[in-house]
């Protein structure tokens, strides 16, 4: 066969064909919902991600509105857009390595009803009745909703891609992206659509129910998931696999994987630099963009229509990503991305006026020209919006967390997922600080627009260049070849891969009905190298 899966600075591998006697993870006898359902359960999770910290740019927004004195340009203002982002990192972190450790199903769980209980208590926020204290309370339950986003990262997404090896050849890369990337974009849409209504049906009379509506609305999607994680079994890929019961070589692992870690990492930090960012000031900024006297109404529905157009390039990506491959698909996408906004910012001047409303709120991180104060429906500029936002999820938003999840082995991918997704949120978290100072430090009202765009397109083709260079490919049965290279130069560095498995597989393998007495599904493919 003669397959480059790699590059990177790890020693030459190669290993002699799968055992005969464990099936192929698409041969296990299953119906299709039995296949389906565990990528559903495991990934749509994310939609919480999306809907849960897209949804505090309106809460801003009514925020400001009800305490201008007491909240706008306050420490709370600051920290309860962006605190969610450090405890997201915790959690990246923490149940990165629960679910490699102990249990993919049951860190699942313990995310889902962190998040259910968090999110209720942020829409009841209380603090003992002032408005310091309620800012306060909220802010801390932000960080622990924080947390459980966290947990979905590692157990869900990981397990949706163990569970997508299922799954028929040529159709894994777009399950896996539909029920994560894009069930993010959908929690956004949604978390726009939400306040729209709510405000609507409420008036702006009565503003407080409409942000605890809002932030309450956020517990129904972890609790529609409940049940069906709770009949989740563990990944067939996972079962076989694991180091949970063995002593985990960590020196080899780093050897093995440091510069591939790394390189998904960088990936990861510049992509959620710019877009977590751009999307947590858009209502606020579109407020300006439209005038101090329009209705939140108003503004909420501009910020549905940005969201809206995320989607055509997250589902679109999906499929070219089983076409062409992750790699690709994200290199060509965040290219294509740099381009379009390098002529964004170049006619920005021509963007940021009140008969382009419609093309200005692409660049909705900066402040407007005084003339923008009257808002026009003209729309002749909206093509580019939808190009730019949906190049951004064709590309690296699909495929980031494909690449991920598919590029180290399954022993220690919570662990390695969830320090590539931390390093992005750390990069969201970086940007929701920088961008500002760049707008507040440009000399004009024109450069604070065009200058955070410039910085955004030069980090495009940034990721291109490292996407395409030193990513490795990806195909639709890498996870399983990935196992078997690991496996092998676990063996050739002197480690017993005799007790990788669950207890319950190594039993079976010992009794004679799968494996090879040293090695399980995947420990050994011919021909496969991972070259330096």
């Amino acid at each position: 066969m003669g397959k480059e899966i790699a590059t990177d600075p790890s020693p030459d591998r190669s290993v002699s064909p799968q055992p005969n006697d464990v099936p192929p993870l698409e041969d296990v006898p299953k119906s299709r919902w039995e296949r389906l359902w565990p990528v559903i359960a495991c990934g749509a999770g994310l939609f919480s991600d999306g809907y849960l910290n897209n949804v505090i740019g309106s809460v801003n927004q009514i925020l400001t509105k009800l305490y201008p004195t007491q909240y706008k340009g306050s420490a709370a203002a600051r920290n309860v857009g962006s605190i969610a982002f450090a405890g997201t990192v915790v959690g990246q972190l923490m149940f990165g390595y629960f679910s490699d450790h102990y249990s993919r199903k049951w860190s699942l769980m313990a995310s889902t009803i962190i998040l259910i209980i968090f999110a209720a208590l942020a829409a009841g926020s209380y603090g003992g009745g002032t408005v310091s204290g309620m800012l306060a309370a909220l802010t801390a339950w932000r960080f622990f909703i924080g947390i459980g986003i966290g947990g979905e990262y590692p157990a869900g997404s990981v397990a949706c891609s163990e569970s997508s090896g299922e799954l028929k050849a040529g159709h894994r890369n777009r399950w896996f992206i539909i029920f994560t990337n894009v069930m993010i974009d959908f929690g956004f849409v949604v978390s726009a659509i939400v306040p729209l209504v709510v405000v609507a049906a409420c008036t702006e009379k009565h503003l407080r129910a409409v942000w605890r509506i809002s932030l309450g609305l956020g517990v129904i999607p972890p609790l529609s998931l409940f049940y069906l994680r709770l009949k989740l079994a563990e990944p067939e890929q996972f079962n076989r696999e694991s180091m949970k019961n063995a002593k985990v070589p960590y020196l080899l692992i780093i050897k093995y994987y440091w510069w591939r870690l790394l390189i998904v990492s960088a990936i990861w930090f510049i992509y959620d630099f710019s877009a977590y960012s751009f999307s947590i000031y858009s209502t606020a900024i579109l407020g300006v963009v439209l005038g101090g006297s329009a209705p939140l109404w108003k503004n909420f529905g501009w910020n549905v229509v940005i969201n809206l157009f995320y989607l055509p390039g997250a589902i679109s990506g999906s499929f070219i990503s089983d076409w062409i491959g992750p790699r690709k698909a994200l290199a060509y996408g965040v290219s294509a991305q740099a381009i379009v906004g390098f002529i964004m910012a170049g006619a920005y001047s021509k963007l940021a006026t009140s008969a382009n409303v419609g093309g200005f709120v692409v660049v909705y991180g900066y402040h407007p020209s005084p003339i923008l104060k009257q808002p026009n429906t003209n729309n002749t500029n909206l093509p580019i919006i939808r190009i730019f936002l949906s190049l951004g999820e064709l590309g690296p938003g699909d495929n980031i967390g494909l690449v991920a999840s598919k590029t180290s082995a399954t022993s220690i991918r919570g662990q390695y997922y969830g320090i590539a997704a931390a390093m992005g949120k750390i990069g969201a978290f970086v940007g929701s600080y920088v961008f500002p100072i760049i707008q507040n430090n440009a000399p004009n009202a024109t450069r604070s627009g065009q200058d955070p765009f410039f910085v955004s397109s030069c980090l495009c083709v940034l990721s291109a260049a490292i996407a395409f260079f030193l990513l490795p490919d990806i195909g639709q049965d890498t996870i399983t070849e990935e196992d078997g290279l690991f496996r092998a130069y676990l063996r050739e560095n002197g480690f017993d891969t005799g007790t990788m498995g669950s207890k319950k597989f190594r039993e079976a393998r010992r009794s004679g009905r799968g494996g090879d007495g040293d090695g399980g599904v995947g420990s050994e493919v011919k021909g496969v190298k991972r070259k330096s």
